[in-house]
């Protein structure tokens, strides 16, 4: 009886999980499609400056991380020093700016496609700089990956999808996107080097650094020069407040999501919260195909079945590999 009712209560739990991060990061999508492609304001402009973005949500992510540290501090010391994030927080400004600016040329089920393609750079990496030997199924998703979004970004997207971008250019906006990629591994390798430097560093610790130094370059790029694009955006926001509670909502759900993504990885494991955020981005797809009229073509479709096709195969090698990693523990 006492074992029917914890593992009930781990069904709750794992339902909490996938309802916040679903929530948080799918209305996220929304807001970030809404406020890249709506014109505001009887004058109809729009909010060019998405860049802004990346500031609003490193400094209130960074607020929200050091509330959390104050409210739950770590215990001991040999936390990694603020300092050592420095940069891992360079090409976390850089990598998602580039992801977010891609919005201006390609619709954002493309932008969340060419974005699931992580694996392809880090393979590539690792075989032509490291010379890491990859299993022939781990070669089967890339090619379906790959295969997938390259076929999605050749078919034609729809006028009405072309006519809500600021500049349409496909390869643009693809390159940005897979740039976005490669400065993501390397602040994802450089968060593990520090990890595993400093083992008693928490997630808020990380989430605190990673936004000091996000912040720092942020506001230097956002209003570092009298026209630097940060006090236009400023203005914006004045002048079509909406626009503002737009961005404020984007950043709550983004510190909010990240809640949900650390207390997932502790209660369940990082390979449930990459199933998990891996089905939401296909959610994502969906929600902007009906809710924001990104309309996708049959072959589109069949192109997105195949990128989850090949995450959801590697997805299963993860969790293969860790059932006989446990049975050798055993």
């Amino acid at each position: 009886m006492e074992a029917h009712g914890v593992s009930f209560r781990r069904v709750l739990e794992l339902t909490f999980c996938v309802t916040g991060i679903w929530s948080a990061y799918i209305y996220q999508g929304v807001l970030q499609e809404t406020v890249s492609t709506k014109r505001f304001g009887p004058d109809k402009e729009r909010f060019e400056h998405l860049a802004f973005l990346n500031l609003a949500q490193s400094s209130v992510c960074l607020i929200w991380s050091f509330i959390m540290i104050k409210l739950w501090p770590g215990k001991g010391t040999g936390r990694a020093p603020w300092w050592s994030y420095w940069s891992a927080g360079i090409t976390n400004t850089i990598g998602p700016a580039m992801g977010i600016e891609a919005l201006k040329y390609i619709s954002y089920p493309a932008q969340v496609l060419a974005k699931s393609s992580k694996m392809i750079p880090v393979m590539l990496m690792g075989t032509l700089v490291y010379g890491i030997r990859y299993t022939f199924p781990e070669y089967i998703c890339t090619l379906l990956v790959a295969g997938g979004v390259s076929a999605f970004a050749l078919t034609k997207s729809s006028s009405k999808a072309i006519s809500k971008l600021a500049h349409p250019n496909a390869p643009l906006g693809y390159g940005l996107c897979f740039l976005n990629l490669a400065f993501d591994g390397f602040t994802n390798a450089t968060q593990d080097s520090i990890s595993a430097r400093y083992p008693k560093t928490g997630a808020w610790d990380i989430m605190l650094g990673m936004n000091l130094w996000g912040t720092i370059y942020n506001f230097v790029f956002m209003f570092g020069w009298p026209q630097a694009s940060g006090y236009q955006a400023v203005e914006f926001c004045k002048n079509h407040p909406e626009a503002g509670w737009d961005i404020l909502y984007y950043c709550l759900c983004g510190a909010i999501g990240q809640n949900f993504i650390f207390f997932t990885i502790s209660r369940f494991g990082s390979l449930t919260n990459t199933t998990i955020t891996t089905t939401r981005k296909f959610v994502s797809i969906v929600v902007s195909s009906v809710v924001s009229g990104n309309a996708l073509s049959r072959k589109q479709w069949g192109s997105v079945a195949m990128v989850f096709s090949g995450l959801s195969y590697q997805i299963y090698l993860k969790w293969q590999k860790a059932q006989r990693k446990k049975r050798k523990t055993v």
